[in-house]
């Protein structure tokens, strides 16, 4: 599966969410656009920032008709407490066989401790209500991250 560019339709995906769910982008169709954030690890300093801030300001997302879904390679055991400790009024999914980060070309070679590794390059896309992908941002830097994001969802409208 190629990965989706900017004005092309994001292919359906699946996968178990939190909350004893199953995530499935179709189900959003004509009703609501999607912010789809990756994340390397749960409750590690940058990630729990990130999430903060997406909690933080999620009532304007939810004013846009946008939904949050956070995606990592954590298991759902993993995001049910970081979810119930950080009150995340989002989903987050679990992506153990990195079927959907493989979809999103987010896995990168990481440089850790001066080791190579394999990880989640911090990754945020936008997808419409009929399923476009409408921005990306790659290498993402916490700070200030969700205001911009924020913007390009008001822009959709």
């Amino acid at each position: 599966m190629t990965t989706p560019s900017i004005g092309q339709a994001v292919p359906d995906f699946a996968a178990a969410a939190t909350s004893g769910k199953t995530f499935r982008l179709s189900e959003f169709k004509e009703k609501a656009n999607i912010v789809l954030y990756f994340y390397p690890k749960d409750s590690t300093p940058g990630c729990t920032t990130e999430g903060q801030d997406f909690r933080d300001a999620h009532e304007y997302f939810q004013a846009a008709d946008t939904e949050i879904v956070g995606i990592s390679r954590d298991s759902l055991k993993s995001h049910e407490n970081f979810k119930a400790k950080q009150s995340f009024p989002f989903e987050l999914l679990s992506d153990k066989d990195e079927a959907i980060c493989n979809l999103f070309d987010v896995i990168k070679m990481k440089n850790m401790y001066g080791k190579q590794v394999r990880g989640i390059e911090r990754s945020t896309f936008l997808i419409d209500k009929q399923g476009i992908l409408r921005h990306e941002w790659r290498k993402v830097s916490v700070k200030g991250h969700v205001d911009a994001l924020l913007e390009a969802v008001r822009a959709l409208s």
